[in-house]
C-alpha cells in the first residue's frame, strides 16, 4: 500500500487539519469543513484518519533494542505539577557520564513517536530524557485525540515549570555531566525556546516549528539556538521576523533554516505532513549542532 504524503491532500484541508491538531476548531469542526475535500468514495473521517499517526509504520528504533537502555522514571517539580514523570534512554555501553538533551513533545504528550525519537539520541551517544507533561491527567492515554483534549485542561503556567524542572532532573542525574540541550517539536518547540530564556546555563536549544516566547524574553537567552521551520507554516513563520530582530539586537547565537515546500509537522515520520529529504537534512543538522555544543571541550 502506497505511503500518503503530503501531496496527496489539498493544501487547504491540510491547513484544516493544522487546525483542528492545534486546537483552533474541534472534530466536529474538522469533519463539517473537511466533507468538501471526500470525494471518491472517501469521508470526512477517512481524511482524518488518513492525516494521522501511524506510530508502528515510522519506528525507527525499536523498543528492547539491546544497543540502549531506557527506564521510565519520577522526578519532582515543586513549582508545577508536583510529580511529573519521564522516558529516559541512554546507550548500553555508556561507562561513564554523558551529555544530556531533553526532548520535548508535541499537544499530545509523551507518545510513542517521541519515546523513538529518545531512542534515537540515545544511540547517538547522549542520555535522552522525554517528560509527559500529561502525568497529572494520567499520561499520554494512547489515543491522539483523547491526549489532545487532555492536553488543553493543562494550566499552561504549571506545564512550562515542570519542563523547568525536567532540565534540572536530567542535570542532576549521576549518568548526566552536568551540559544539557533540548530539543522539542511543535509545542515543545516553543517549550525549547521558552527554556532557552529561563535558564542560562543550557548549552544548546533546537526548537522544530515552535511558537515564539515574546520578543522581550530574547534578551535573556545565553544558549545558542539551531531553528527549525518548515516551508508552508504561516501559524509559525509569521512571528518569526520580529523575534529574529530581537535575538539580533540581543547578540544571541542563532541558526535558523526554512525547508522550502514542507508542512509543519515535517520532522514527524508517522503522519503524511512528513518529508524524508528535509526531516532527514533537518536531523543531521541537529546532530552536528548537538556535537558543536554538547561535546565540545
Amino acid at each position: 500500500m502506497k505511503r500518503l504524503n503530503a501531496a496527496d491532500f489539498d493544501q487547504e484541508l491540510l491547513i484544516l487539519f493544522d487546525a483542528y491538531v492545534h486546537g483552533d476548531i474541534d472534530r466536529r469542526g474538522f469533519l463539517d469543513q473537511a466533507a468538501r475535500f471526500a470525494v471518491g468514495g472517501l469521508t470526512a473521517a477517512g481524511l482524518l484518519a488518513a492525516l494521522g499517526p501511524d506510530f508502528a509504520l515510522a519506528q525507527v528504533v525499536p523498543d528492547g533494542d539491546p544497543r540502549i537502555v531506557t527506564q521510565r522514571v519520577a522526578f519532582a517539580s515543586p513549582q508545577g505539577y508536583g510529580t511529573l514523570k519521564a522516558y529516559v534512554a541512554k546507550p548500553a555501553t555508556a561507562t561513564g557520564q554523558l551529555p544530556g538533551v531533553l526532548v520535548v513533545h508535541e499537544n499530545r504528550g509523551l507518545n510513542p513517536h517521541i519515546e523513538d525519537i529518545a531512542r534515537r539520541l540515545a544511540l547517538e551517544g547522549y542520555l535522552a530524557f522525554a517528560p509527559d507533561a500529561l502525568t497529572p491527567l494520567g499520561g499520554y492515554p494512547g489515543d491522539e485525540d483523547k491526549a489532545r483534549a487532555l492536553f488543553a485542561q493543562l494550566d499552561q503556567g504549571k506545564t512550562r515549570q515542570d519542563f523547568v524542572a525536567a532540565a534540572g532532573a536530567l542535570k542532576a542525574r549521576e549518568d548526566c555531566n552536568g551540559r544539557i540541550g533540548v530539543v522539542g517539536f511543535c509545542y515543545g518547540g516553543g517549550i525549547a525556546h521558552m527554556l532557552s530564556s529561563q535558564l542560562p546555563d543550557l548549552a544548546a536549544a533546537v526548537p522544530f516549528y515552535g511558537n515564539h516566547p515574546p520578543v522581550e524574553d530574547a534578551a535573556r537567552v545565553k544558549a545558542p539556538l539551531l531553528i527549525h521551520f518548515a516551508g508552508v507554516d504561516e501559524r509559525i513563520n509569521a512571528a518569526w521576523p520580529g523575534y529574529e530582530a530581537a535575538l539580533r539586537a540581543a547578540g544571541v547565537r542563532y541558526t535558523a533554516y526554512q525547508y522550502p515546500a514542507t508542512q509543519h509537522g515535517f520532522h514527524n515520520d508517522t503522519t503524511p505532513r512528513f518529508d524524508a529529504n528535509a526531516a532527514q537534512l533537518a536531523w543531521e543538522r541537529t546532530l552536528g549542532f548537538f556535537r558543536q555544543h554538547l561535546r565540545a571541550g
